[in-house]
């Protein structure tokens, strides 16, 4: 099931803290970064803290620009985005600024914690996921029932934590001060446990007065049919490079990623490559491989476009250049359709051969739009 795209948004010391243990907020960073910080609230559908980060912080999460409300109304949105506020046991205070400013509020929680919050008077749709605090549901239920599309999470440490995890994140906006707090019984910005695979990808840095903020995305594809946040980071890659292909009127515009299990990039490729007028983006991505590296078996092949099943211009269409790869997991886009070929179905060979074929169509959009010179 489709779920948002979460962002983790957060500031730490120099040695990995939160804040201090002092009666007052640690401020990390300035008033640049927390304007900032307003335009990434701006542009989300919604922004998620859990219990923890309301009790500490008293938080109000408020888009605060007037103007940036006002660009959300002309949009179609709600002046406000939604606030999500995430508690097991829903004991919370009510007098809170967070269920009092602001637009919509929803929280999420278990069973009993929401008999808890409806006791208590939580100004806010309570929401029952269960007998225990599920994120996938939590997702899932934003997404489904709520349109809820960007998410911006902003604590505490344990939501962070949490989500990373689960692998449910898909960006992370952190913000490094050059402070240090040292003090062991302070809050820290990730607790221990079993985190994903492999490196994070550094997709941006920029200095705003002292702190610098670094974006990372997850690079670790999933399993099977399981979809990681990394396999939308990479199909996103491959949409991208279709648009690098010379436009062509007789083949598609496609781009494409070959991907190991522990998120290293193996190779890239696009149509019409090198100025090779036949060349297939998949084609020319495993022609960088080497044959022998065992990390092609447990490897992911990202396409814009469906793999394609037959073709004139070479021996081998792409489905079987993957499956003589050793490759037998790939994503894409988009399905072909029948302009060229009728009837082609890549990933009905590739299945065949016991290949798994994930189509994220969230991404058709993306992967279509170098390629409406077609259309016409």
């Amino acid at each position: 099931m489709p779920l948002p795209h979460v962002l983790l948004s957060a500031a730490v010391s120099l040695d990995g803290y939160l804040d201090d243990t002092g009666p007052e907020r640690l401020l990390l960073s300035g008033p640049a970064d927390f304007d900032r910080v307003d335009e990434v609230r701006a542009r989300a559908d919604a922004i998620l803290v859990g219990a923890g980060t309301i009790r500490a912080d008293n938080p109000r999460l408020l888009v605060n620009s007037a103007e940036r409300r006002a660009a959300r109304v002309a949009a179609g949105k709600t002046e406000y985005p939604l606030k999500v506020a995430v508690s097991g046991g829903g004991e919370l205070d009510p007098a809170a600024r967070f269920w009092h400013t602001g637009g919509e509020k929803v929280l999420l929680t278990t069973d009993d914690g929401a008999r808890r919050a409806r006791e208590l008077g939580i100004g806010a749709d309570v929401v029952a996921l269960g007998s225990e605090l599920d994120w996938h549901a939590a997702l899932e239920y934003l997404h489904d029932r709520r349109g809820v599309r960007r998410l911006m999470v902003e604590g505490g440490g344990t939501v962070h934590s949490q989500l990373l995890q689960r692998e449910l994140a898909d960006e992370l906006q952190l913000v490094l001060a050059p402070l240090l707090v040292g003090d062991p019984a302070a809050p820290r910005l990730f607790g221990p446990g079993a985190y994903q695979r492999g490196r994070l990808a550094l997709v941006g840095t920029r200095r705003i007065e002292d702190v610098v903020l670094m974006r990372y995305r997850p690079t670790a594809p999933g399993t099977g049919e399981r979809v990681a946040p990394a396999d939308r980071y990479w199909l996103e890659v491959a949409c991208e490079l279709a648009g690098l292909c010379p436009p062509s009127q007789t083949a598609f515009s496609v781009g494409a990623v070959v991907v190991a299990a522990d998120g290293s990039e193996l190779a890239r490729g696009y149509s019409r490559e090198g100025g090779d007028p036949v060349v297939h983006a998949e084609e020319a991505a495993l022609a960088k491989t080497d044959p022998s590296d065992a990390r092609l078996a447990g490897a992911t092949v990202y396409s814009s476009l469906e793999p394609c099943a037959r073709r004139a211009s070479r021996p081998a269409p792409c489905a079987r250049l993957i499956l003589d790869a050793g490759v037998r997991r790939v994503v894409t886009a988009w399905r072909e359709p029948d302009t060229f070929v009728a009837g082609a179905d890549g990933s009905g060979v590739l299945a065949a051969q016991g290949a798994t074929v994930v189509v994220l169509p969230e991404y058709e959009e993306a992967a279509k739009a170098p390629n409406r010179h077609l259309e016409r």
